[in-house]
Order: structure tokens, then sequence, then C-alpha cells
């Protein structure tokens, strides 16, 4: 934190340094920002600063500065339209769209930001020409710098279009985002036809009430902690699973080795959402699964034990609380394993012979050789990728959206929610924006999604990569 502070200190202070050391040149450019180059001969890059200094201002003054100088309320003048009665026909008043002020309001925000950073950049590069030409140094042609651009600067060139993209891609939709979970954006409070307005908090407290009225605090907790548990679990089955089965079948008393990878691999060719939406219909009420247990009795046996109602015909795979969870787990493992036994596979074949070796000599059993040796080994090429596979997991909208798309919730409380129990925290916001327009609470559990694996990555990376662990494995 020190050292940011710092950072900042001087980069305000080198600014005020160029405006108090400059000459009038300098100081001009504090008005007309390409007159310290055209001073200098830099007459191309002092017209292009320019016309970036004069587009700013007119994108800013023509187009941005009317949404945010109503950003503050979102608009006022809701739509309205009336019937002419001469012409019969409709005409609308000059009204006010709270999506587009709050969209061009924040865009016209980041622009500003932009220009102040460019402005102060600029002024510091002006005074750094000013003092090479006063100690007769040589000031680069446009030329030249259009040639260390593709030369020694070519980093810099080449991050442009990216970062461009970044901030207009991800960072613009991620601000826009937040600024929503502070406004009361839902289906009462539709744009252009009716006005939001920013209502503070509200949201963040909905998230964590449950009142008879207000359910959000029920089913956040309870989603948030299966989302957890489930990320856990479709986590580690298929990592050690893809791991046991890439030894299985890579050891040397298996036997067609090849035709055992084959069938598996043959999982990984068919679209993870056919075999989901397949397998969502053989694990139905009255699928093909269903009729095969009733007919061979386990549907009456688990009635018998108390596992299934007995006013049930079917076991509730996809149905029901408690069996869909172990289902959709069941499941995963079947789709998933196969890609971690591939990667396994590799991994497997480049662990350091001496090591094993040494290990059976010394008298270590597979056991040992494979908890002391192969995992650690494993845990630390695959570090980076198993953090990614936790995160990915907490996003995982395929195999739960897919597997449980039928499922109809009996609980109220979820219901009154919008959330189903087998919802992970990526498909209740899905199901708020595309089935009940209540974009409001979507952004709040957008940010909290944000926040919980920030906080897991962070927390990941530090204690699984941080440190020298090469020399262990060499």
């Amino acid at each position: 934190m020190k050292k940011v502070l710092d950072a900042l200190k001087k980069y305000f202070a080198d600014f005020f340094t160029s405006i108090r050391k400059g000459d009038i040149w300098t100081k001009l450019s504090l008005i007309i920002m390409g007159s310290g180059y055209i001073a200098r001969k830099q007459i191309i890059k002092g017209i292009l600063i320019t016309a970036i200094e004069v587009f700013f201002f007119a994108f800013t003054l023509g187009f941005s500065l009317e949404y945010i100088s109503k950003l503050n309320t979102l608009g006022t003048v809701q739509r309205e339209e009336k019937l002419d009665l001469t012409t019969l026909t409709k005409t609308v008043n000059d009204y006010d769209n709270s999506l587009l002020i709050l969209l061009c309001g924040v865009i016209g925000i980041l622009f500003i930001v932009a220009f102040i950073l460019l402005y102060i950049s600029n002024i510091k590069k002006v005074y750094e020409v000013q003092v090479f030409a006063e100690k007769g140094k040589h000031i680069n042609t446009f030329r030249e710098d259009v040639k260390e651009l593709v030369g020694s600067k070519f980093h810099i060139t080449l991050l442009t279009l990216p970062s461009l993209g970044v901030i207009i891609m991800n960072i613009i939709p991620i601000i826009f985002m937040i600024c929503i979970a502070f406004t009361n954006y839902d289906m009462d409070h539709q744009p252009p036809t009716y006005l939001f307005t920013w209502v503070g908090l509200d949201n963040f407290k909905n998230l964590f009430t449950s009142t008879s009225t207000i359910t959000f605090g029920y089913a956040f907790v309870r989603i948030l902690i299966w989302t957890l548990i489930w990320a856990f679990l479709a986590t580690f089955t298929t990592y050690f699973g893809g791991i046991l089965l890439a030894k299985f079948i890579n050891d040397r008393k298996t036997k067609c080795k090849k035709l055992w990878r084959t069938l598996f691999v043959v999982t990984i060719a068919i679209p993870q959402f056919v075999t989901l939406l397949l397998v969502g219909k053989m694990f139905s009420d009255y699928g093909i699964v269903n009729s095969i247990c009733n007919k061979i009795g386990l549907t009456a046996f688990l009635q018998d034990i108390g596992l299934v109602s007995r006013g049930l015909s079917y076991i509730p795979f996809l149905s029901k609380p408690g069996w869909i969870h172990v289902m959709v787990v069941l499941i995963n493992i079947w789709v998933g394993v196969p890609y971690q036994m591939l990667s396994a596979t590799g991994i497997l074949m480049n662990i350091p012979e001496d090591q094993l070796e040494s290990a059976k000599i010394d008298g270590a059993t597979e056991m040992q050789i494979f908890w002391k040796i192969t995992m650690p080994y494993m845990l630390f090429v695959t570090g980076p990728s198993l953090i990614t596979a936790f995160i990915a997991n907490i996003n995982n909208f395929n195999v739960i959206y897919l597997l449980t798309n039928d499922y109809v919730t009996t609980n109220m409380k979820f219901a009154n929610s919008n959330a189903k129990e087998a919802d992970l925290l990526i498909t209740w916001l899905f199901t708020l924006t595309n089935d009940y327009s209540n974009y409001k609470m979507a952004s709040v559990i957008g940010i909290c999604v944000f926040v919980i694996c920030a906080v897991l990555t962070l927390i990941s990376f530090s204690r699984m990569i941080a440190g020298n662990k090469e020399e262990e494995f060499q």
C-alpha cells in the first residue's frame, strides 16, 4: 500500500514540477495540448494530440455531458404517448431513458478519467522534450517514434488493441453491472417505458433478508453453500478420478490400453450439451432408467428402506432435493473424468523416473509412492489448472442448467425468490434476468460471485503456487 501511495505521490509531483519549470510552450500545452510538440518541430505528433483533445471536448460537451448531468436521478421525464385527434397519429414526448443515461454516463466518465491521465502524461512528456531541447539532445521525429513502436516499443503496440478490448468488453460491463446493483431496475421499471432510479444499498440488504415477503436471504445462504459444495466435489472427483483412471490405463498389468483409452475419449467427442440433455432424459421421472429400476425391483426396495416416498412410482433422480444434488455430481464425473484422464496421462509420463526408482529401492509401496511422489508432483504441475477448474465449477452453468431445467421446487421460500434447491449462484442469476427481468438482484448476486471467485483465487494461488518448489522435482 505504501508503494502505491509513493508512486501516486511521485506521479503528481512530476506533473506539477513540469508545469512549474516548463517554458511558455510547455505551459501553453495546458490549453492546447500539442503546442509544445509543434514548437519543437514535432508537427504531426502535435496535431494528433491536439486532435484527440478536440475530439474529447466535442464528445463530452456534445454528447456525454447531457447523460452525466442526469446520473444523479437517472432521468425524471417518463415516456408518454398522446393521440393527436386531428391527424389520428400518436406522438411521443421527449422522455428520459434510464438505461441509456446510465450506460452513456458511465462511458462518459471513463472518457474523462482516460483524458485526465493522458493530459497529465502529455504535460510531463512535453516537459521532457523541452529538457532534451535545452540540453541539445536529439528529439525523435514522428517517423522515429513510429519506428520505435514497431521496434523497441513493439510490446506497447501489441498490447494497445487487447487493452482496448478488455476495457470495452470487460471493464465497462462490470462497472455497468455494479451500478445496476444500486438501482431498482426490474420488471416493474423497464426502460424506455418506465424509469428506474438509485436505491442505495437496499438490494444488498434484501439479499440477506429473510421475512415472510422477502426470502432472498433464505435462498442465498443455501444456494451459496450448495455452490461451494458442488464446486469442491465437481473439481476433486473429476481430478482424482482422472488421475486414478490414467494410472489404471497406463499400469503395466492393464491389457488393451488403447481400447480403454478410446472408450473414455469417445465421451469427449460428443458435445457436452448433447450428453447432458440425453442423460437428463434417461434419468427423468419416466425415463428409461426408472423403467429398468421398476422392473428389477429397485424402486420398491428404496421405498421399503425409506429413501423413496411410497406415493411415488419412480425414483426422483432429478426431481427431488438430495437426489438431484447427488445425481448432478455423479453425472459430472462421467462428463469430466475423460478430460482429466488425458491431461493426467501426459503428466504421469513425465514424473522423474529416478525418484520412483529410489522410492522402490527404499521399500516404498505403490500407495506410498502415489501419495508421497505422484500426487505432490501432480498438484505442483496442475495447481493453476486446478484452481481454474474450481472457479469454473462455481460458474458451471451447462451441467446444472441442462440437468435441472425441468426441476420445479415445492419450497415456497425458494419459489418466492425465483430460485430452486439445485441452483448455483450463476443459474439463479440467469433465471432472475432471463425469466423474471430482475436485473437489480441479479447484479447483486453477480457482484457476490465475483468477490467469492476473486478471494478464492487469491488465497489458492498464494498457498498452492507461492514459493520455489521446482527444486523438489529435479
